[in-house]
C-alpha cells in the first residue's frame, strides 16, 4: 500500500472524521447483515430500548474510528498503518450498519458523536506515539472490551430481534479477528490500571449514548 505523506495523512483523517461525525462514512461492500431478515413486531418499549442500545453500538464505532485514525497518525511503521487503515474500514461497515438499524426503529445517533470522536482521536493518537507495541496492545484491548460489551447488548436484545442481533453478532466477530491481529502483531499488554480506566471510559459514554 502506497506509504502516504504526513500532510496527506492529516487530510485524509480530516476527512475522515467530517464523515464520521456528519454519519456519511464511507463503507466497504459487504452486505448488510440484517438485509434478508424480517422485522419483528415490537412495542414502543421495546423499541426505545433497542435503538438506545445500537446507539450506544454506534456512538462506539465513532470512538472506535477516532481511535484508529489517531493511532494511525502517529504510528511509525507504514505496515501498521495499513493494518489500522483495514481495521478501520471494517469500523465504517459497522458506522453504517448501526445507524441504519436506528434509523428502521425510527431513532437517532447520539448528539454526542463530536465528543466521542475527539477524545478518542487524541487517545488514539497519544497511544501510537508511544510506540508501535504500546499502540497495537491499546488497539487489542480495546477490541477485547468491545466484544465483551457487544455480548452484553446481545443478551438484551429480546429473542425475537434477529435484525439487530445479525448485525450486532457480525461486529462481534470483526472486533476478535482485529484484537487477534494486533496480538499477531507483537501488542504488548496494558497494565491492570490503564485497563481499568478504558472501561471506566466506556461506562460514562455508555451511559451517556443511551439516552442523549
Amino acid at each position: 500500500m502506497r506509504d502516504y505523506s504526513a500532510f496527506d495523512r492529516l487530510l485524509m483523517q480530516f476527512d475522515t472524521a467530517v464523515r464520521t461525525v456528519a454519519g456519511k462514512p464511507v463503507a466497504t461492500q459487504r452486505p448488510y447483515p440484517a438485509a434478508e431478515i424480517e422485522e419483528t413486531e415490537l412495542d414502543a418499549t421495546g423499541r426505545a430500548h433497542i435503538a438506545a442500545l445500537m446507539r450506544v453500538n454506534h456512538a462506539g464505532e465513532v470512538s472506535a474510528q477516532a481511535l484508529y485514525q489517531g493511532q494511525a497518525l502517529t504510528a511509525r511503521n507504514p505496515a501498521l498503518r495499513d493494518t489500522l487503515a483495514e481495521a478501520a474500514a471494517e469500523e465504517n461497515d459497522h458506522l453504517v450498519w448501526t445507524e441504519n438499524r436506528i434509523h428502521e426503529l425510527g431513532d437517532h445517533t447520539s448528539r454526542l458523536n463530536p465528543l466521542w470522536y475527539g477524545g478518542s482521536f487524541a487517545i488514539g493518537a497519544l497511544a501510537g506515539a508511544l510506540g508501535d507495541k504500546w499502540n497495537l496492545g491499546f488497539l487489542a484491548e480495546t477490541e477485547h472490551q468491545v466484544v465483551a460489551h457487544l455480548g452484553e447488548h446481545l443478551e438484551q436484545l429480546p429473542a425475537t430481534d434477529a435484525r439487530s442481533r445479525a448485525i450486532l453478532q457480525q461486529m462481534q466477530v470483526d472486533e476478535a479477528r482485529h484484537a487477534t491481529t494486533a496480538i499477531d502483531h507483537g501488542a504488548t499488554e496494558l497494565p491492570g490500571l490503564v485497563k481499568k480506566l478504558m472501561q471506566a471510559m466506556s461506562k460514562i459514554m455508555t451511559r451517556s449514548a443511551y439516552r442523549i
